[in-house]
């Protein structure tokens, strides 16, 4: 009778590592999908679709990665501080963090972040600019049709959302 129990005990324990296993393999799957189809199609530089709004979804694909490319080189020249940004956001935490708490100071840091992100804004202002005169006559009308699209999509999903 010991036998048959830890035959039993044996086959369900094998059960329940086969069916463990199968979870753990499609969660991996489900992850490599869930990534490929993330990442699948046409390349887009990251957060530059939300930093300009319509102004660089208008964009053609090759030009945003243009625009995005020539941002990396302005911003690392004129900056080079991503460790002063991440040391900026550290001592931002441990203000927040402080006994007693100082709103003044946050409120003070939280202006120096935003001075830097105008810094930023600007030189892609500049860029965009200059790649716009860069462009032909009919690249920039496309571009103007592109952006009237946006526009017009983007006002009516406001309304559809204000209930206008």
């Amino acid at each position: 009778m010991t036998d048959r129990q830890s035959t039993a005990r044996d086959g369900r324990l094998m059960r329940i590592l086969l069916v463990a296993s199968l979870a753990l393999n499609l969660l991996v799957v489900g992850l490599a999908a869930g990534w490929a189809l993330r990442h699948a199609g046409e390349p887009h530089p990251p957060r530059l679709e939300m930093a300009g709004g319509p102004l660089t979804r208008a964009l053609s694909p090759e030009d945003r990665q243009e625009i995005a490319r020539q941002m990396r080189e302005a911003w690392r020249a004129a900056d080079g501080g991503r460790a002063r940004l991440g040391d900026s956001y550290d001592a931002l935490v441990r203000d927040l963090r402080a006994v007693p708490f100082d709103p003044a100071q946050v409120a003070d840091r939280m202006r120096q972040h935003r001075a830097r992100f105008a810094v930023r804004f600007e030189m892609g202002q500049e860029v965009l600019v200059r790649h716009l005169a860069e462009m032909s006559d009919e690249g920039r009308n496309a571009y103007a049709d592109r952006l009237e699209e946006r526009i017009s999509a983007y006002r009516a999903a406001r309304a559809r959302r204000l209930g206008d």
